[in-house]
């Protein structure tokens, strides 16, 4: 038995040093990954997720550009004071990230498969040497030939931080075998791999891709800063001058102006901020009836969108703000709806009747509110449309918001990227609010004085509408959704923490100094105190799809007995809203209240005014019950229940469905008396305006009392 069990002892010898072995093999890979950013990013040698550096002295120069000359707002000083400055993954594309590395190479691959299922097979060709030496190879995700082609696509590039690579700094497109423009000397540029048009149906003329290079930053002399570009030399900080008084961000110096960034766009509208087409482009001209334009699109340096300034009252107590409500806007061109315009281009006549309003109307802040996107297959990809659809605005540099329509979600890409875009974008002031929250897209912004107190004197507050509700039955179309509780509960927890101000608000110019010993002055001061109340600022609230409150019942007029409804709505009762009551009204806009109870028995609501997109439909729900001759004239009324209006944008693109004798329009909100005036009206695509009407303050109707 003795012999027995030791011959059994050595038959297991061998298993055991068998698992040992195994498990030493599957840990070794464990113990050699990086820690750290770089395992949770599995990243390569030269890309983690942290480069140090030591801080350059931070300029006082820099300081006054970035606030106007004033005392700093602190969002810069991190920066300075931190020892290193944070550094993107390599290996990872993503266009709305500032890189500040440059790119070395760059390939356009076929695939007949998904190259996002099958990297290995579909990417180009590499070895360990090329990737440490030039950087590893990064897909652009957007397919060259998503809408033309009858496989994949796919531009590749490298990306480096090393110092001794050449980095590109230019790119030209030429069919195969054609001449370059006469500026150009060919014998300087590298020809990238592959076709750019491989794929393309009906099969078209080969299209190669030349870079130019420079040689890599060996000395590291030139290092990005958050507003311009460092000099580095004999181990001192420099800065390169900003253009006094200027709100843009300089460009760095030419031998620093190296490409960081590579993007597909489809369309013929302007790029996403910070990209410019490729010289001699496009990749594919735009063909009627057949595909969009398709063209590569690249970013120099490391380009920031100009900030949008503090919304602030005039120092006459005055801020205007336009209402740009669905316009519906496609990869394409577009197509007019419901119009007799002759010609007419959709979204390009829009954007040139937006830029007609902005220039007459001057608005302090425009707001968009909703249904950007036309959805319906035609703005299938997004970053297309969003990059054209606030040109007007940007162009002007007016401060402008937005919200989601329902439109807007049909779409591949979510809200969450679409609000992204948003911030990418210059003077946006669009924030995608809490996450905790239902929808993408509710945030507040706070109007102040336009003295140094910067005394929050009116709020502007967004709600997520959503888009359609869950089926319940897979025959039965989906109704509207509707604003939920969590979002009720944020908006009563915002306007529970404004805190009361003086009202009516009065600027100290310290002009009463001088008088100080006059009597007549000093009674006056303090009637003017005496006539002062203390409460919460006044509110509009914005939000696309409306609530069935805004088509119910509506307050009447004590003097007069009249309706308190002005404008046109489409037939049929409430056709815009959702058929769920999220209760809102009720329990949201009835009872935050700007102050208790006055003495009179009124009970004030914080928000004044609603404004709503979406009704602007001729297909009402009233035509589709067996009413055909019912005509659907685009809702743009204003109209009071409660004490709170609700107020609609009427439609303003003649991309977006409507009415052939409704005019496109804008709304306008003028808010005087530093907020205790609301005042609205309509601009019409012929320039009248129409339906002036003054729902708050001096001239409004009577409170409503219960």
């Amino acid at each position: 038995m003795a012999k027995l069990a030791h011959l059994a002892r050595l038959s297991l010898l061998p298993l055991t040093l068998a698992l040992v072995f195994s498990v030493i093999l599957l840990s070794a890979p464990l113990l050699s990954s990086p820690r750290g950013p770089g395992r949770a990013q599995q990243i390569g040698w030269q890309a983690w997720d942290i480069v140090r550096y030591q801080s350059p002295p931070k300029p006082a120069a820099v300081s006054d550009a970035t606030t106007g000359g004033g005392e700093a707002d602190g969002w810069m000083d991190d920066m300075w004071d931190e020892e290193f400055a944070p550094s993107l993954p390599l290996d990872t594309w993503d266009p709305l990230k500032r890189h500040t590395t440059g790119i070395t190479e760059i390939a356009a691959v076929p695939c007949v498969m998904p190259p996002w299922l099958y990297a290995s097979i579909c990417g180009p060709k590499t070895t360990p040497e090329e990737d440490k030496r030039l950087g590893k190879w990064v897909r652009v995700d957007r397919d060259l030939n998503w809408k033309t082609g009858l496989w994949y696509l796919n531009i590749y590039y490298r990306r480096t931080r090393r110092f001794d690579a050449p980095l590109i700094t230019d790119l030209l497109l030429l069919d195969d075998g054609a001449a370059p423009p006469w500026d150009v000397n060919l014998t300087q540029y590298t020809q990238a791999q592959g076709d750019f048009r491989d794929g393309v149906w009906p099969k078209q003329k080969p299209a190669r891709l030349w870079y130019k290079t420079r040689a890599g930053n060996q000395e590291g002399k030139m290092r990005p800063g958050r507003r311009g570009w460092w000099q580095w030399d004999s181990g001192e900080a420099e800065e390169v001058p900003l253009d006094e008084g200027s709100e843009d961000f300089i460009e760095p110096p030419e031998s620093t102006q190296i490409i960081t960034e590579l993007d597909v766009l489809y369309g013929d509208q302007r790029p996403f901020f910070g990209f410019e087409r490729v010289k001699n482009g496009p990749v594919l001209k735009k063909e009627a009836q057949k595909h969009e334009s398709v063209d590569l699109v690249f970013r120099r340096g490391n380009p920031l969108p100009p900030l949008a300034p503090e919304p602030r009252f005039h120092k006459d107590g005055t801020l205007k703000i336009m209402q740009i409500a669905d316009l519906h806007y496609s990869v394409s061109d577009g197509k007019c709806r419901d119009t007799n315009k002759d010609p007419c281009v959709g979204d390009v006549d829009t954007a040139a009747l937006i830029a007609q309003a902005l220039d007459e109307e001057k608005p302090d802040l425009v707001v968009f509110t909703g249904d950007q996107l036309n959805g319906q297959g035609t703005s299938w990809d997004t970053k297309s449309v969003v990059a054209k659809f606030a040109e007007p605005v940007i162009d002007r540099k007016i401060p402008w918001a937005a919200i989601f329509g329902n439109h807007d979600s049909e779409i591949m890409e979510d809200r969450a990227y679409q609000m992204k875009l948003y911030q990418s974008l210059p003077y946006s002031l669009a924030e995608p609010g809490p996450a905790n929250i239902d929808g993408v897209g509710n945030y507040l912004i706070k109007i102040r004085s336009g003295d140094a107190s910067r005394i929050h004197l009116f709020t502007l507050y967004f709600l997520d509408s959503h888009a359609k509700q869950a089926r319940r039955l897979p025959w039965k179309e989906a109704d509207y959704d509707y604003i939920k509780q969590s979002q009720i509960d944020w908006f009563r927890n915002e306007s529970a923490a404004i805190r009361p101000i003086e009202r009516p608000f009065t600027p100290d110019g310290a002009d009463d100094l001088g008088k100080i010993w006059r009597r007549d002055t000093y009674k006056a001061r303090l009637a003017r105190q005496d006539a002062k109340t203390l409460a919460k600022p006044n509110a509009m609230m914005f939000f696309h799809i409306p609530i069935a409150q805004s088509y119910g019942p509506v307050d009447m007029d004590s003097l007069t007995g009249d309706e308190l409804d002005v404008g046109t709505q489409l037939p049929g009762d409430g056709p815009g809203s959702s058929k769920t009551d999220g209760r809102l009204f009720e329990h949201g806009l009835l009872e935050a209240l700007e102050s208790e109870e006055a003495e009179d028995g009124t009970a004030r609501t914080e928000v004044k005014v609603i404004g709503h997109g979406h009704s602007h439909s001729t297909s009402s729900p009233v035509a589709a019950r067996g009413t055909p001759n019912v005509r659907g004239l685009d809702t743009d009324k204003c109209r009071r229940n409660h004490g709170v209006w609700a107020c609609f944008g009427g439609g303003g693109s003649y991309s977006g469905y409507g009415d052939v004798d409704f005019e496109r329009r804008y709304r306008v909100y003028q808010l005087k008396d530093y907020g205790e005036t609301i005042e609205t009206y309509k601009r019409t695509e012929s320039g009248k305006i129409i339906d002036a009407q003054v729902l708050v303050g001096h001239g409004a109707p009577a409170p409503y009392k219960p």
